[in-house]
């Protein structure tokens, strides 16, 4: 699940924006911390940023600052903070998830149509589906990974944090960890994914809107 990204420079000069701007608007949590990806270039430490996400979040507070403070922003702007739900039928018009995993993991209630999904459900079924999708995890794995989401992301309260699937010697493992973050497993450990969950949130608030 390989992202496309983009250079601070070339990033800076396609949007037209300036260093101070970006850096005053990664201070105001408006650009979250984690989208800023250091990496070795021939030329020494570069920026990247995830180049979907950073273009239309830019895109998003050009067009809202003239009416809100930078401090509005970041709460408009905020990738857990979504004041939408959704019914069984509107999510499955929408082709959001599977309908294997809606009808899955869904709740009896929210399958009948009784209970609506928020944004917090509808990001660990939307999660689990893209692992599912990309044939890195099965079934049985996906109800351990639905159970670590369940239990433990309400535990960072908005907070970055990152979601990691790991094997060792045909054992599965999940882990929440908060983000950025620097890990090290010992050799027999194969990381399958580390997926940041600011932006499946943000990948998530797209197709919502």
């Amino acid at each position: 699940m390989e992202r496309e990204l983009i250079s601070k420079k070339d990033l800076l000069e396609l949007t037209g924006i300036s260093y101070g701007q970006l850096y005053r608007w990664k201070r105001k949590q408006l650009i979250p911390e984690d989208w800023f990806i250091r990496k070795s270039t021939f030329t020494g430490q570069e920026t990247f940023f995830p180049k979907d996400l950073i273009l239309a979040r830019i895109d998003r507070i050009v067009n809202m600052k003239e009416d809100l403070s930078l401090d509005e922003l970041a709460g408009k702007l905020s990738p857990y903070q979504v004041d939408l739900v959704l019914s069984n039928r509107e999510l499955n018009e929408r082709n959001i998830v599977s309908e294997m995993v809606v009808h899955r993991f869904s709740t009896p209630e929210q399958r009948s149509g009784q209970e609506a999904y928020s944004f917090q459900q509808l990001l660990y079924l939307f999660v689990s589906d893209q692992l599912l999708s990309a044939g890195e995890i099965s079934l049985e794995e996906c109800e351990l990974l639905m159970e670590t989401l369940r239990s433990h992301f309400p535990r960072y309260e908005g907070r970055p944090c990152e979601l990691l699937f790991t094997r060792k010697m045909g054992v599965s493992m999940f882990a929440l960890a908060a983000s950025p973050a620097e890990l090290y497993f010992d050799p027999g450990v194969k990381v399958v994914a580390r997926l940041q969950l600011t932006e499946m949130a943000e990948q998530l608030r797209s197709k919502l809107h």
